[in-house]
C-alpha cells in the first residue's frame, strides 16, 4: 500500500479461518523487519436491523358505566362495565384495606390499607406506599391524581401522603381537629383536595373551593365519605345513615336515609356529575340520578369504599 495509507483490505478470505499478516514498512534507504499482526478472523457483515415496528396501541379507556366495591380484605366486586383486574382475597393482610381508587382509563385501581399499604391492579402503577412508616394515625382513604400517575394517602388526623405527581397541597395533621378526617376528592385538575371530617367539617387545600359544610349542624348520623362534582365548584358528603349534604353546583338526587339495612360507607359520582352511587358494608349500592347501574353482593366481610369508571 502506498505511503499515506494505514490501512488496506484483502481479497479471497474466507469467513471462519483465523489469518495473521507479515508486515514490512519500505522506503528509498530499503526494508525494514518484518512484523506479524495480530489475529484476525473475517466473517459476514450482520444483516440490517429490521424496521421498527408499530408503536403500541394505547390503553383502550374502560367505556359505560360501573364501579368496584372493595371489602376490608381487599376482595373486588365489579358493577356494570367494571372489570375485575385483581384483589387481595385471599392474602394474609397486615392490616384491613379501607379504600379504592381508579385509574382515569377504567382499566386498573388501587387499594390501600390502614397502614398505608398499596395494592395495584391492571394498569395502576406503584408509586409508593407507608407501610413501612410508623404513622401518627392511620390511613382512612387514598384519591389518584388525574393523571394516574400519583396518588394521595389520607389519614385520620388529616395527614396527607402524596406519591408520584401528587403535589403536597397542605393538610391538618398539625390541627387540633373535633372530629377524625374519614375522606378525601381531588379536584378536577388535580391542584387542591377536601378533606371532610365525620362531623361534615371540610377543609379545603391548593384550588379546592370552600362551598359549605355540616361542622355546626348536630347530625344524626357521622358523615363517612365525599365527592366532588365533574366542574370542581361543588361536592357531596354522605352519612352512615345514607343521608346526603350537597354543596356548591351538586345537586341533591335522592338519599338512602332509612333504607339501608347497614351503614353506608362511601360513595361516587357519575361522571356527568347528575348523579351517584351510595355503598353500605352489607354490600348493597343505591344508586341516583343518571346511574345506570346498581346491585348488591353477598360478603362475609364489611365493604369499606368504592371507585367508579371514569
Amino acid at each position: 500500500m502506498g505511503a499515506p495509507a494505514t490501512q488496506s483490505g484483502f481479497s479471497g478470505l474466507t469467513n471462519g479461518i483465523t489469518y495473521t499478516f507479515a508486515v514490512t514498512a519500505a522506503n528509498g534507504a530499503g526494508s525494514g523487519p518484518a512484523a506479524t499482526s495480530n489475529a484476525v478472523t473475517p466473517a459476514a457483515p450482520l444483516p440490517p436491523a429490521p424496521p421498527p415496528g408499530p408503536p403500541a396501541p394505547a390503553p383502550v379507556p374502560a367505556t359505560g358505566q360501573g364501579f368496584w366495591m372493595a371489602s376490608s380484605t381487599g376482595a373486588i366486586y365489579p358493577f356494570g362495565a367494571a372489570q375485575q383486574l385483581g384483589s387481595t382475597a385471599g392474602i394474609r393482610l397486615n392490616q384491613p384495606v379501607v379504600g379504592i381508587a381508579a385509574t382515569p382509563s377504567g382499566n386498573g385501581y388501587w387499594m390501600t390499607a390502614t397502614d398505608g399499604g398499596i395494592f395495584n391492579f391492571g394498569d395502576a402503577r406503584f408509586f409508593g406506599s407507608t407501610g413501612s412508616i410508623r404513622l401518627n394515625k392511620p390511613i382512612v382513604g387514598i384519591a389518584a391524581t388525574p393523571s394516574g400517575n400519583g396518588y394521595w394517602l389520607v389519614a385520620s388526623d388529616g395527614g396527607i401522603f402524596s406519591f408520584g405527581d401528587a403535589r403536597f397541597l397542605g393538610s391538618t395533621g398539625s390541627l387540633r381537629l373535633n372530629k377524625p378526617i374519614v375522606g378525601m376528592a381531588p379536584t378536577p385538575w388535580g391542584n387542591g383536595y377536601w378533606l371532610v371530617a365525620s362531623d361534615g367539617g371540610i377543609f379545603a387545600f391548593g384550588d379546592a373551593p370552600f362551598r359549605g359544610s355540616t361542622g355546626s349542624i348536630r347530625l344524626n348520623q357521622p358523615v363517612v365519605g365525599i365527592a366532588a362534582t365533574p366542574s370542581g365548584n361543588g361536592y357531596w358528603i354522605v352519612a352512615s345513615d345514607g343521608g346526603m349534604f350537597n354543596f356548591g353546583d351538586a345537586a341533591f338526587e335522592g338519599s338512602a336515609a332509612g333504607a339501608s339495612p347497614t351503614p353506608v360507607v362511601g360513595m361516587a359520582a357519575t361522571p356527568s356529575g347528575n348523579g351517584y352511587w351510595l355503598v353500605a358494608a352489607g354490600g348493597q349500592s343505591f344508586p341516583f340520578g343518571d346511574t345506570a347501574v346498581g346491585g348488591t353482593v353477598s360478603t362475609s366481610s364489611p365493604i369499606v369504599g368504592v371507585g367508579r369508571l371514569p
